[in-house]
């Protein structure tokens, strides 16, 4: 049921710009817009929310953090002022909902990081707004499903996020609103469109404000979080993407696996995370990264975690680095099981320097991931010399470095070893029922 108002009622909508024009006419039923901070996109998305309303729609906006809601949530209350205050809408400021009493006709904007949290409802239209932070079941699992009755239609708002903010997300690949960006602008079926407009393109915003902050932001900022760019790749990083997706695959029979840990430095550190990331190395001298299980916690649980990882994983020992709290590592570690082997490396190198050789080695087709990390992922793609320690990435490199180098350094210097492992040899199965097959 469309509204009917007064005439003498006004509904008070701005005059979109032209790039916000663009995506409220488009009349797809899926929309993904990729746009700069302060761009306009959520004044644009709230005209389009308000004409859906008024022309009989249901209209569910969700997004994040409620913090978020508030700007959508001023444009709708005060487009809508008047029939509100008239009476003929109803507006609830607890469920954020403006409805046409005795339909189904609504508005409702509310928080939702996946798929939990988007439950219970249903929409004609649905916007997902801040959808880089969002877990990727709050579409696939309720958002897609919800639409079915009415045949209805889905926007997705984003803005590419940095390195850092990627923190944030509750996705399970960070990269995902990206490559729905990349799958709606080459879709030949005609259901999609994706439109990508910068904070420049906003014509209300200071140009005297915008050309200053940019000096307080650094390049790959400015062209994430101003120019709406998709930059996977970040100039400097010892990794790239594509080099760890092409590296992914399921593991063989291992020869040797660790659990390393790289504790953080001090209460004081800006993460207080303790990196514990598990690895193995096959009989062709072959890494695997197995689990990242990196936490922030007190000595006694990254502690715990690390000798259950040792023991459900079959390890041979548990390494970290001694002149970061080593030999605290191994005390604690006595105290939850005494007979844990600890290796304590001793790293004469900065980070940097330490982790080349093992980007040489994923360069080479020598180390694979054997499912998903996209916290140490981000971290190996994006940290640079200077930025703060990384706490998975260190606690990887020291898997395989003792692993990769210092295990072959040792056998170069004692030739005479022709079987490195000794009695030590496995044949059982690692965990998940044996998924990782026998060691030998």
């Amino acid at each position: 049921m469309t509204a009917n108002l007064p005439r003498e009622m006004t509904i008070h909508l701005p005059q979109p710009h032209k790039r916000q024009q663009e995506f409220i006419s488009c009349g797809k039923p899926r929309i993904v817009i990729r746009a700069g901070r302060r761009s306009g996109k959520t004044v644009g998305i709230s005209i389009l929310a308000v004409q859906s309303f008024l022309a009989g729609r249901r209209v569910l906006y969700a997004t994040p953090t409620s913090d978020q809601i508030q700007r959508f949530w001023f444009e709708v209350t005060n487009a809508l002022d008047e029939p509100i205050r008239a009476g003929l809408f109803k507006k609830n400021e607890t469920e954020h909902s403006i409805v046409l009493p005795g339909t189904e006709q609504r508005i409702r904007a509310k928080t939702a990081f996946n798929a939990d949290t988007l439950r219970g409802d249903y929409a004609d239209l649905l916007i997902l707004d801040e959808w880089q932070l969002m877990n990727e079941d709050a579409w696939g699992l309720v958002g897609a499903p919800m639409l079915l009755d009415n045949n209805g239609d889905a926007v997705f708002i984003y803005t590419p996020p940095s390195a850092r903010s990627r923190s944030m997300s509750k996705a399970q690949d960070k990269l995902h609103a990206a490559k729905l960006f990349k799958a709606a602008a080459a879709d030949t079926t005609g259901r999609w469109a994706a439109f990508h407009f910068t904070s420049h393109d906003n014509p209300h915003l200071s140009r005297i404000a915008l050309n200053e902050i940019t000096y307080d932001m650094t390049d790959l900022a400015v062209r994430q979080e101003i120019g709406a760019e998709d930059i996977d790749e970040i100039p400097g990083a010892l990794w790239t993407r594509q080099t760890i997706e092409d590296c992914r695959r399921q593991a063989p029979p291992l020869a040797r696996i660790v659990v390393a840990i790289d504790p953080a430095a001090s209460s004081n550190k800006k993460s207080n995370l303790t990196g514990i990331v598990v690895c193995g190395k096959d009989e062709n001298d072959h890494g695997y990264v197995l689990e990242d299980l990196t936490l922030r916690g007190q000595p006694d649980d990254w502690a715990r975690v690390a000798v259950t990882a040792f023991h459900r994983w079959r390890a041979d020992r548990i390494v970290a680095e001694s002149n970061q709290g080593g030999e605290m590592v191994e005390y604690t570690i006595r105290t939850i099981d005494k007979n844990v082997p600890v290796d304590l490396i001793h790293a004469s190198r900065d980070k940097y320097l330490r982790a080349d050789p093992i980007s040489a080695l994923y360069m080479q087709g020598r180390v694979h991931h054997v499912g998903r990390f996209s916290d140490l992922e981000d971290q190996m793609a994006s940290w640079l010399p200077g930025d703060e320690s990384p706490d998975r990435l260190d606690a990887m490199v020291h898997a395989l470095t003792s692993l990769l180098i210092n295990e072959r350094q040792t056998v170069n210097v004692v030739p005479q070893v022709t079987n490195l492992y000794g009695s030590r040899g496995r044949t059982d199965a690692g965990p998940a029922g044996g998924r990782y097959g026998a060691r030998r």
